[in-house]
C-alpha cells in the first residue's frame, strides 16, 4: 500500500513538473534587462502628499479616466461598460450612457461630444443624448485588441493608443509577459473618417497626451516604464525619442495641463520579481502556468507625478498607507484641482492642485 502511494505521489510530481515545463501557453516571450528600479529618494522622495485626496463616490468599478464638459460636469466609466456623469461637484452620479464594452480613456471634441477609448468596442463618440457612434475599430488591417487613451488635437484629429494588437486588457498580464512591442499609436481624422498608424512597435502603448502646439505626441509604454516623444511636427517630424525612461512604477495615463507639464498617473510601483523575470524568457512561460496568487501582483499605493516639456519630474505625489486612493490610472488638471481615475476604486478622487517646481 506504501509503494502505491509513492508511486501515486512520484507521478503526480512528474505530471505537475511536466505541466510547469511544457504547457503551451500564449506567449512568445523575449528577454529584456530593465534598469535597476530608481530608489524613492530624490525627485522620488516618498511622501504623503495624496493622503488627503478627496473620494467622489460612483455607482462603478474602476472608472479609469474622467473628463468635463462645458458646463463642468464630470463623466467617467466602469467595468462594465457604463458611462456616468456626476454634478461639477462631484455629487448625483447618473447614468449617462452604456458602452457595453470598457470605456477607458475619454475627452470632449469641439462638438460636444464624448470620444471614448473603449478596450472592447474601438474609437467610440458618444453625442450629449447618450447615443453611440463606433468611429473606428482597426488600422492597416489589424483590428484593435485594447484602445485605451486619446487626446484630441484643435484641427479635430483624434490621436489615440491600441494597447496590444495581440492581448486585450484583461490580459494584460500577457502582454507584459511577452515582452514584445504589440501597442501602436493611432490617429482618426474626423473629416476624412481614415485612422493611421502614426507609431508602432510600442510595448504596451497606454496613455497618450499632445504638446500645446501640437507639435509632438507623448505616449506612455507601460511595459518599459517609459514615455515616448512621437513628433508630428517640424525638423523631427515622422521621429520619435524616449521623453523619460527608468520610471519607478508603471505609468498609466499622460494628461496635459495645458502649460507644459504633463501629469503622469504611475498605477502602481515596480516589482521586483517582475523585473527579474523578465530577463529569463523561460521562467516567465513557467509562471505563466501557476495559478494567479503564485504570480507577480499589483499591490495598492498611490503615484503621481508631474514632468515639464523637457522630461524633467517637477512634482512628485505619492501615499503608501493602504487606506489611500491608490492604483491612479489617470490624472486631470481642472480649475484648480487635480482629479484621479483609478482601476482600484469604486470612486474618482479630487485634491487641490499643488504649486509646481520648487
Amino acid at each position: 500500500m506504501k509503494r502505491k502511494v509513492l508511486g501515486f505521489l512520484a507521478i503526480l510530481v512528474l505530471a505537475v513538473f511536466a505541466y510547469l515545463l511544457f504547457w503551451p501557453v500564449p506567449i512568445d516571450p523575449v528577454a529584456w534587462n530593465p534598469a535597476p528600479v530608481p530608489e524613492l529618494t530624490g525627485v522620488y522622495a516618498q511622501n504623503n502628499e495624496l493622503a488627503k485626496t478627496e473620494r467622489l463616490m460612483v455607482p462603478a468599478r474602476a472608472p479609469e479616466d474622467l473628463a468635463f464638459d462645458k458646463q463642468d460636469r464630470i463623466y467617467c466609466g466602469s467595468e462594465d461598460g457604463q458611462v456616468f456623469r456626476l454634478e461639477p461637484d462631484g455629487t448625483r452620479p447618473q447614468l449617462f450612457s452604456h458602452t457595453h464594452g470598457r470605456p477607458l480613456g475619454m475627452m470632449f471634441d469641439a462638438g460636444g461630444n464624448l470620444i471614448v477609448a473603449d478596450a472592447i468596442k474601438g474609437l467610440l463618440s458618444i453625442a450629449p443624448d447618450g447615443n453611440i457612434t463606433t468611429l473606428t475599430t482597426q488600422a492597416d488591417g489589424l483590428p484593435f485588441h485594447a484602445t485605451n487613451d486619446l487626446d484630441i488635437a484643435t484641427d479635430g484629429t483624434i490621436y489615440f493608443s491600441d494597447a496590444s494588437y495581440r492581448f486585450s486588457m484583461k490580459e494584460l498580464k500577457a502582454d507584459l509577459f511577452e515582452h514584445r512591442p504589440n501597442g501602436r499609436l493611432l490617429a482618426y481624422d474626423p473629416k476624412t473618417k481614415q485612422t493611421r498608424v502614426v507609431w508602432r512597435d510600442l510595448y504596451f502603448a497606454n496613455g497618450v497626451a499632445l504638446s500645446p502646439d501640437q507639435s509632438f505626441a507623448l505616449v506612455n509604454e507601460t511595459g518599459t516604464y517609459s514615455i515616448r516623444r512621437v513628433w508630428l511636427t517640424g525638423e523631427k517630424q515622422g521621429q520619435s525619442e524616449i521623453f523619460i525612461d527608468n520610471l519607478p512604477g508603471f505609468p498609466d495615463g499622460i494628461t496635459s495641463n495645458g502649460q507644459g507639464v504633463y501629469w503622469v498617473a504611475i498605477v502602481n510601483r515596480r516589482d521586483a520579481a517582475l523585473d527579474m523575470l523578465l530577463r529569463h524568457p523561460f521562467l516567465r512561460k513557467v509562471v505563466m502556468r501557476l495559478p494567479n496568487f503564485l504570480q507577480p501582483a499589483i499591490k495598492r499605493y498611490a503615484f503621481v507625478l508631474a514632468v515639464d516639456a523637457n522630461g524633467k519630474v517637477v512634482k512628485n505625489l505619492q501615499c503608501p498607507a493602504p487606506e489611500c486612493f491608490a492604483a491612479i490610472a489617470n490624472v486631470v488638471e481642472h480649475k484648480g484641482s487635480l482629479y484621479f481615475g483609478s482601476i482600484g476604486e469604486s470612486a474618482l478622487g479630487r485634491l487641490p492642485a499643488p504649486r509646481l517646481g520648487n
